[in-house]
């Protein structure tokens, strides 16, 4: 995992939330001498996320902390398993523990869900795609829990792809109009992806040279009858309404992508624990 700029200030700035001017309750009972060693266990099974990012957390906190993973990014552990240990400062355990497990929590949580998905589209010609609904400003990691537990990204943010959606329709007055303002000054390698809500607005944003149509909120007799219509034009994106138990049905309609804003909105963190071990007092 590559951590970017903006994560590292993500980190910077969720370190200094928690820390603040000091961990007082450690600083008065603890002090800066003793030495500790640490392991962080799944309670649950799932699927792991955000390793490197926990270790690059320890880095910041204290570098002299050493963080040795027992698992990588992307592998599937059961309940009790082993992620990681670490030793150092038994003060600067106890600091970072929170912030550390929140994000490993988060990440891996996502992860899991993820993968609950993609096994449901098992067999079928279907992505799973995540959406813009992420945490303000965990955008990257959450987009990354996402590929790791085996989904695939929609775009990032507004400025790297067109969505035409409903009010930008409204806006322009019609599909057709919305449609030729974007093409008459887009970058060229941008794609174009389209809303619909019925089969006639498919029926015109066929006519329109675009990259996706997106079938929002429509049910599954009328994907499929999108799916034949539009014949292999284009990519066909279903969305809305759509979860774990729907899945597999609509994917059988034919569609290419199915968005899923659930998987990052709304997942459940993965159950981690980090318990933490006096070994000695300088």
């Amino acid at each position: 995992m590559k951590l970017t700029e903006q994560t590292k200030k993500l980190i910077a700035l969720s370190l200094e939330e928690d820390i603040g001017s000091g961990d007082v309750t450690t600083r008065l009972i603890v002090g800066n001498n003793s030495i500790g060693t640490a392991e962080i266990i799944s309670k649950d099974a799932g699927v792991i996320c955000g390793v490197e990012l926990a270790k690059y957390i320890c880095r910041i906190a204290d570098r002299k902390i050493k963080f040795i993973p027992l698992v990588k990014d992307g592998n599937k552990v059961s309940a009790n398993h082993k992620i990681a240990k670490l030793k150092g400062s038994y003060g600067s355990l106890l600091t970072l523990e929170r912030t550390l497990l929140n994000f490993l929590q988060r990440m891996s949580g996502i992860a899991t869900e993820t993968s609950k998905y993609v096994q449901k589209l098992t067999g079928t010609k279907t992505l799973l795609l995540d959406t813009r609904k992420t945490a303000p400003g965990h955008r990257q990691l959450d987009k990354y829990a996402v590929k790791t537990g085996g989904g695939t990204n929609h775009r990032i943010g507004l400025f790297d792809m067109i969505l035409i959606k409903e009010n930008h329709i409204t806006a322009a007055g019609s599909i057709t109009h919305a449609v030729q303002l974007a093409e008459r000054s887009k970058p060229k390698h941008m794609k174009i992806e389209v809303e619909t809500s019925n089969l006639e607005e498919v029926k015109e944003v066929l006519n329109c040279k675009i990259d996706v149509i997106m079938l929002d909120n429509i049910d599954y007799r009328t994907i499929k009858k999108a799916v034949r219509m539009i014949n292999g034009k284009c990519k066909v994106e279903a969305s809305g309404g759509i979860n774990i138990k729907n899945i597999r049905k609509a994917a059988l309609s034919g569609v290419d992508y199915i968005s899923v804003g659930s998987i990052t909105h709304s997942t459940k963190a993965l159950d981690l624990a980090m318990y933490i071990q006096l070994t000695k007092t300088k």
